[in-house]
């Protein structure tokens, strides 16, 4: 059955206004879009001009009457959908970088039109037998190895997508992508939602004690932002942990704010309950999964990763649970010693969840002297990016930056870079967003505004997303030890988007397997503190002065402080997605009051149902997963550790040059070419290969994280 035969008779109905923006492509260089052209009413029409065009595209594929070849075939495929990647590049942008009411409206509206465009095109039996008819003749035709992969990889996604159902089947498959989108979008705008009505009021501000003059003025301009009859409010981040945790001095109202973090969603406020969302989302999934022969879900994504199989997944998580949650119990312990030392908390009290970050700040001051306030000013974020960020980068590949003012971002302190290679030339541009904002989704992120092609002609543009709250007017942004980490985490995938290689836009940058996508910006979290680099961006923003020898090194010990703690709570989340993922439709629950039950029979069935260390995600705003995108996916983030601790192992070593910890043009440009420039052109792990020369050893992680014996 084939939905396409009608596209041809709409495709004239469609055709966008030449007033649009999206009509024609972008003019600016690199093909950056022109924000400042874009309104909200230019969508609805070029995403639906876009949608015609490639099926009228695909539609010419599937109907052409000659023998299929890479030409009329794969680099027609490839080529499709012009006015559709443009649109929803732009779109996309502005619903998780900005939001509002509207543009959620808009992608609520458009979400289930987008699934069936793809149904229309994976479901197509015309198309799949011309793929089938290119591979059969390929010994013939001598493709060379990136095509071969592309080919192969179209023949694989045409099955997982239920190319072999009957007509009956498929029309099922139809509704269930329909409605898993709808319900996708719908968690997505409810975790945003969660997270506005779950901010903490504070009226009396003696209740703050704990917090410098920068913060309470933060907090205070929350309260104007929004309008709320209190002098300040605390806004929620998207983990469970709140960063104010660790410094407010008030007990109840630490306790107050954990609360509000994980009672998001679970019915508190109507508007944002996602609960009847994630089940039904689990639920279909499951169907899904089992209506394309699979277990369950999690086996379905699994195939399509480099892990390959649920028992694989299952057998590593647990293999660190155990260790995981020993060293948070020895954690907890130290801190309940600090509790009951504390002259302002009653005697016999019991530490609480909401305990944890407060006195593990206070342990850290104590056995290591360090302070966020004077460690502060000295990761000013202008020079973290300049002196430490984008010189690491240009130590280990050439490249520089070149700050663009005359180019416009989508929203007021976007900041635009083009990057150049070594020679001067142009490689891509660099957007960075580093602001929260209202509307914003939490976390921190990059994507692709422009994929990088030969076959296009393009060259890449992309975006990294922080939220840090931005400082008073006039006043320097300051950032944590934290955030630093965050932001060379989010540059290693930018630089796996700019360094991408290949011919089809398909296989570039991060369009990886989700548990390989982590890796190379994981390995870039090295440099951070690496001698060199952080002698350079952590100096005091007023003097110049660098962060004290002793300070410095006490921050990178205590980096290795609290691994227990970190390691459990993020197992918590990964093995929720696990089980949410790992189940018949039978065995979903199927009320809302429900959900918190299965929750805490899970964790505590993995070993990681420990009171005091809640998971990062509670099911209920665990977009990652239910929000789409990582759905039974969490894991890859421990899993491509794997490959990250294997790889810094090999800088530190075999890379290093006169002990410069791997921080040189030989060591850099072996890692560009063995693996950040190959996208997806070959399997993941041979690009691992590629660069270590065997498969990854646990080893190097398992003694990072302190999971040893």
């Amino acid at each position: 059955m084939t939905r396409m035969s009608d596209v041809t008779a709409t495709t004239a109905a469609t055709q966008l206004d030449p007033a649009n923006p999206f009509a024609a492509p972008s003019s600016l260089p690199y093909g950056l879009p022109d924000f400042a052209a874009v309104r909200l009413e230019h969508f609805r029409p070029a995403v639906a001009a876009g949608i015609a065009a490639q099926r009228a595209e695909w539609e010419a594929v599937a109907t052409d009457p000659t023998v299929p070849d890479v030409v009329n075939t794969l680099d027609a495929l490839e080529r499709s959908g012009e006015l559709l990647r443009r649109v929803l590049a732009v779109f996309y942008t502005l619903a998780s970088s900005v939001g509002g009411d509207e543009i959620h409206a808009i992608e609520s509206e458009i979400a289930p039109q987008l699934a069936a465009h793809r149904d229309a095109f994976w479901l197509d039996r015309r198309i799949y037998a011309r793929l089938e008819s290119l591979a059969s003749a390929t010994p013939l035709l001598d493709l060379d190895e990136e095509t071969t992969w592309l080919l192969e990889n179209y023949r694989k996604d045409f099955v997982r997508a239920g190319i072999r159902l009957s007509d009956a089947e498929m029309e099922h498959l139809r509704e269930l992508n329909a409605r898993l989108v709808t319900l996708e979008t719908e968690f997505s705008q409810r975790v945003v939602k969660g997270m506005e009505s779950g901010a903490v009021e504070v009226e009396d501000p003696a209740r703050l004690g704990g917090l410098d003059e920068g913060t309470l003025a933060g907090l205070a301009r929350n309260a104007r932002d929004r309008s709320v009859a209190v002098n300040h409010l605390i806004t929620l981040v998207l983990p469970t942990q709140q960063p104010l945790l660790a410094r407010l001095h008030d007990r109840e109202l630490r306790t107050q704010l954990l609360e509000a973090s994980e009672q998001r969603g679970t019915g508190l406020d109507a508007e944002s309950d996602a609960r009847a969302i994630l089940l039904e989302v689990a639920r279909l999934r499951a169907e899904r999964a089992q209506l394309l022969g699979y277990e369950h879900h999690a086996a379905y994504v699994a195939e399509d990763g480099t892990a390959a199989t649920t028992p694989a997944i299952n057998e590593m998580l647990a293999r660190l649970a155990a260790p995981a949650a020993r060293n948070a119990g020895k954690e907890a312990a130290e801190l309940q010693e600090m509790l009951d030392a504390d002259p302002d908390v009653p005697g016999g009290a019991t530490l609480r969840a909401a305990d944890w970050s407060y006195y593990a700040e206070r342990l850290r001051k104590e056995r290591y002297s360090i302070d966020d306030a004077v460690l502060a000013p000295y990761l000013e974020l202008d020079r973290v990016l300049n002196d430490g960020v984008f010189y690491a980068a240009n130590r280990l590949f050439g490249i520089t930056f070149h700050e663009r003012t005359d180019l416009a971002g989508y929203a007021d302190g976007v900041r635009v870079w083009e990057v150049k290679e070594e020679d001067g030339t142009g490689l891509g541009l660099f957007l960075g967003d580093f602001y929260a904002r209202a509307g914003k989704r939490g976390g921190a992120w990059m994507h692709n505004l422009v994929d990088q092609s030969h076959l296009l002609g393009r060259k890449p543009v992309v975006v990294n997303n922080l939220n840090v709250t931005p400082p008073p007017p006039g006043e320097p942004t300051l950032l944590t030890w934290d955030e630093v980490r965050t932001c060379f985490h989010e540059f290693g995938h930018a630089l796996h988007g700019l360094f991408s290689d290949v011919r089809y836009p398909t296989l570039s940058g991060t369009n990886v397997p989700r548990d390989f996508v982590e890796f190379p910006s994981q390995v870039n979290e090295m440099w951070m503190s690496n001698p060199d680099v952080v002698g350079r961006f952590a100096r005091h923003h007023e003097t110049g002065e660098p962060l004290p020898a002793e300070l410095l090194e006490k921050v990178l010990a205590v980096a290795e402080y609290g691994e227990g703690f970190a390691t459990t709570e993020y197992l918590g989340a990964a093995l929720l997605d696990q089980a949410w993922h790992q189940v018949t439709p039978e065995q979903v629950p199927t009320e809302a009051e429900d959900v918190a039950a299965f929750e805490l029979e899970a964790l505590q069935r993995a070993g990681v149902g420990l009171e005091l260390v809640p998971p990062r995600y509670r099911s209920t705003y665990f977009n990652h997963t239910f929000g789409g995108g990582y759905d039974a996916g969490y894991y890859s983030y421990i899993w491509s550790e794997v490959l990250d601790a294997d790889t810094v192992e090999w800088f530190e070593t075999e890379g290093a040059v006169d002990g410069d910890g791997g921080l040189n043009r030989t060591a850099g440009q072996r890692f560009r070419d063995a693996l950040l420039s190959r996208g997806y052109s070959q399997d993941a792990l041979q690009s691992f290969r590629d660069l270590r020369g065997r498969d990854a050893r646990i080893d190097p992680l398992l003694k990072r994280r302190g999971l040893t014996d």
